[in-house]
């Protein structure tokens, strides 16, 4: 998206897309509507295989799998996660992509470039069609650790975000293997041009927590950025750069950490369920360590919480896993993951928050903070992950459950409904969709799987017959 339009979108509609959920305010949204649909096995057209089911009249293709290799020979790494499209040439696509890898494993790519040699996530540039066909790939962020999702600029750039603390001041966490072979510290954003390779500094001050996921916001030049700690009281966050980034034509390091609170309710815990439509009133609290240092190694799951609990002192608000974030129309919407209340028949996650899904709505013109939705059953949402918005200002959430995972679009008005489902990936039951993007014009609908043999997805089809 262009300056101009990115500004003009930030200013149309004040009371944003979802402002009638507030009205209606009934437990878990409205009635599930039928959206495009059942859903049946659809074949894959790179090599006949059903990975997809799908509505009638869509098609898809996957591309760039685990184990392929970019155009420069080398190989694609595992764990694909967040991701954005941004127009090319020739009606053609870029897709800047995570890997949220974890551990000392070595870094992809050419790693006299790399921001830890010994560190395996990154990012990964790729040209492609509308319909999947790969044209050019190549990494384009490397060695850094756990890149989980992040955020597009409108300055035709991505910011990937590590979802981790780990470092050589840092003690091992449970998956990712020995710390102290790591030569850098992480717990960072990063920003990726589309054209290029990224310079791999860190913008220290927004930060070393585990980041999520990133949204900008034109209007201010905030950066709003979601926190997912699955074992801790998570946080949102913005950080205020010391130049607006449209006019500086890059995100500076040195700015501001702030952290979300609500007004008259210092450390509000809003991880419980809780009524859609519910509206607060907010503030910020200043974060005076956003970049801390640590010595004698201390364990990993206290060095995760240094910043949050910064910010709780303070007064911040509590959520449970914040994980996707998207801005639209002056609105950051946010996903709480394992948000909500357990509703009876359901096992709770597992983890901090009990819930099966959130969906919060952050207005940055007014700084009222809205539910929007709440999961009433893990049959209707199962722990919503990534998030985008449809060009008719449908979100399209990626579920990380734990049975068979689904693309489900929330309306305007509240309603949820299922638009794909992800077929069984043998030997990986945890397989997952991520990284859910519309390519320019919302022909295509760019997503990833990640699993053992995962990969990223093009989807194509009427959208114009339901809600995207």
């Amino acid at each position: 998206m262009d300056r101009r339009r990115f500004l003009a979108t930030a200013v149309a509609g004040i009371a944003g897309p979802f402002a009638g959920v507030a009205c209606a305010g009934r437990q878990g949204g409205a009635k599930p509507v039928s959206g495009y649909g059942p859903l049946r096995a659809t074949r894959d057209l790179r090599d006949g295989k059903v990975r997809l089911h799908l509505p009638d009249g869509f098609s898809y293709r996957s591309f760039n799998a685990v184990g392929d290799t970019f155009s420069d020979g080398s190989p694609v790494p595992g764990r694909h996660d967040g991701m954005a499209a941004f127009p090319g040439p020739r009606d053609t696509v870029f897709l800047v992509r995570n890997h949220e890898v974890n551990g000392p494993v070595g870094a992809f790519g050419d790693k006299d470039r790399a921001y830890d040699p010994m560190a395996g996530g990154g990012t990964a540039t790729l040209q492609v069609t509308r319909h999947g066909e790969v044209l050019s790939s190549r990494p384009s962020l490397t060695g850094t650790m756990l890149n989980c999702s992040g955020g597009p600029m409108p300055w035709n750039a991505w910011v990937s975000c590590e979802e981790t603390v780990n470092g050589p001041d840092v003690g091992d966490d449970s998956t990712g293997g020995d710390n102290s072979k790591l030569t850098r510290r992480h717990g960072y954003i990063f920003e990726v041009p589309v054209s290029g390779t990224a310079t791999a500094r860190p913008i220290r001050s927004a930060g070393r927590f585990a980041h999520e996921s990133a949204a900008f916001d034109p209007a201010s030049g905030a950066l709003y950025l979601t926190e997912d700690c699955y074992h801790f009281p998570s946080g949102f966050y913005r950080y205020l750069p010391p130049r607006h980034p449209l006019k500086a034509g890059r995100l500076l390091d040195g700015g501001r950490l702030q952290m979300l609170a609500v007004e008259g309710m210092p450390r509000a815990d809003l991880s419980a369920g809780r009524r859609p439509g519910t509206t607060y009133a907010t503030t910020w609290v200043d974060i005076d360590d956003p970049d801390p240092r640590f010595t004698g190694r201390p364990p990993n799951g206290e060095a995760v919480q240094a910043v949050g609990r910064q910010g709780r002192a303070a007064g911040a608000a509590i959520f449970a896993r914040l994980e996707g974030a998207v801005h639209h129309q002056g609105t950051v919407y946010f996903v709480s993951t394992q948000g909500g209340a357990t509703a009876p028949g359901d096992t709770p996650p597992g983890g901090f928050g009990d819930g099966r899904g959130q969906v919060w709505a952050y207005e940055t013109w007014s700084g009222r903070l809205r539910l929007v939705y709440e999961s009433p059953r893990s049959a209707a949402l199962d722990l919503p992950d990534n998030v985008t918005v449809s060009p008719r200002g449908t979100l399209v959430l990626c579920e990380d459950g734990d049975g068979a995972n689904h693309l489900r679009g929330l309306t305007r008005r509240g309603e949820i409904f299922d638009f794909c489902r992800l077929a069984a990936v043998q030997g990986d039951p945890g397989a997952e969709f991520a990284g859910t993007t519309f390519g320019p014009g919302g022909h295509t609908l760019y997503v990833n799987v990640q699993s053992t043999r995962g990969a990223s997805f093009a989807i194509w089809g009427p959208w114009q017959r339901g809600a995207f």
